[in-house]
């Protein structure tokens, strides 16, 4: 769903990683929108790299709670969902940048703090975290949930604007 947001070349060899019988699948979609470069998929999807000892890794989810928790400490919260959502409501002093827009503001996020990421419910921002992880950022955790989750913690957020307002 976000490969043209994510890999804005269509040449690009993509490999895919899918749950077995999904194969076929992604790769029509993926040609739908113009990506035909498609060199192929792994057989037995994420489990088979597992079973064959090549190197993983993972990154760290806490709960809504656990955010919560660790809000008091004043982290660095970097909201990955679209501006217009986060223009409705977010968590106070949390740093927008959209997952569509995280590669032009690498520089921006330090690598020598710890993150705290989250979207609208914690797909978006687990790919977010896979990303800066690829790219050397070993202190990040992901919300579960999301802001959906988040809000219903006792986390300061600001006041909700309905988002037809803010069009």
């Amino acid at each position: 769903m976000w490969i043209g947001e994510m890999v804005p070349d269509l040449k690009h060899p993509i490999l895919l990683i899918t749950y077995p019988g999904q194969e076929e699948e992604a790769i029509i979609r993926l040609s739908r929108v113009g990506y035909d470069n498609t060199i192929g998929y792994l057989k037995g999807g994420f489990d088979a790299w597992k079973v064959s000892g090549k190197e993983v890794d993972s990154v760290k989810r806490i709960s809504a709670a656990e955010f919560a928790r660790e809000f008091r400490e004043k982290p660095l919260v970097i909201d990955v969902r679209k501006k217009s959502e986060y223009d409705s409501q977010h968590v106070e002093g949390a740093v927008n940048i959209p997952l569509n827009r995280i590669n032009q503001h690498l520089a921006e996020i330090p690598k020598d703090k710890p993150i705290i990421l989250h979207c609208q419910g914690g797909y978006r921002s687990m790919i977010a975290a896979s990303l800066l992880k690829q790219r050397g950022w070993d202190d990040l955790v992901d919300v579960e949930g999301g802001f959906g989750a988040i809000s219903q913690m006792d986390v300061p957020t600001t006041a909700y604007v309905a988002p037809t307002t803010l069009l």
